[in-house]
């Protein structure tokens, strides 16, 4: 393995190495293989889960997400980036599964309904290990693809939109 750090410029030969390795243990939903790919006190952002720190929060988002869709995959829809400075890595991601298991935290129980995701990562490395993650993606996109939010221009939405107004005239009271 190459020591890398953000200070250095980042190899692309390790960067493959790498990305080859975080899919891998993602679509094996190893958590535990993922977890071993960042460092003790990783900084983790998923809009999902917001941030946490550690590799054991990490190993269990992981496995949150294969109770939620069970058969997920990812691929990478085109190469990875790097960062014009070399310290950092913007990587392109596509997750296809369907919702048969319960999204908990926080409680939605199985739609049923496939999936579509599209985001992308940041990564930052410390002595070659994920030091920095932060996961971007349509969080709203993926709940409408839930059947959690409805679509826009729906009676759904319109009867949303009644009730938070409604809501907001109270509070203004």
């Amino acid at each position: 393995m190459t020591d890398t750090t953000t200070a250095e410029r980042l190899d692309p030969a390790f960067v493959a190495d790498f990305s080859q390795r975080w899919l891998e243990a993602w679509n094996k939903h190893d958590g535990d293989a993922l977890a071993q790919l960042v460092t003790e006190d990783v900084e983790f952002t998923d809009p999902a889960i917001g941030t946490v720190h550690g590799r054991a929060p990490v190993a269990e988002w992981v496995r949150q997400c294969g109770r939620a869709f069970p058969d997920y995959v990812f691929e990478e829809p085109e190469p990875f980036y790097l960062a014009s400075d070399g310290s950092k890595v913007i990587a392109p991601w596509r997750m296809r599964g369907t919702n048969t298991g319960p999204i908990d935290p926080p409680g939605f129980a199985p739609t049923g309904r496939p999936v579509v995701l599209e985001g992308v990562d940041h990564w930052w490395f410390r002595d070659g290990l994920l030091s920095r993650y932060r996961a971007d993606y349509d969080t709203n996109g993926l709940l409408r693809q839930l059947g959690l939010v409805p679509e826009p221009g729906s009676r759904g939405e319109r009867a949303m939109v009644g009730l938070q107004r409604l809501a907001a005239r109270f509070r203004r009271s």
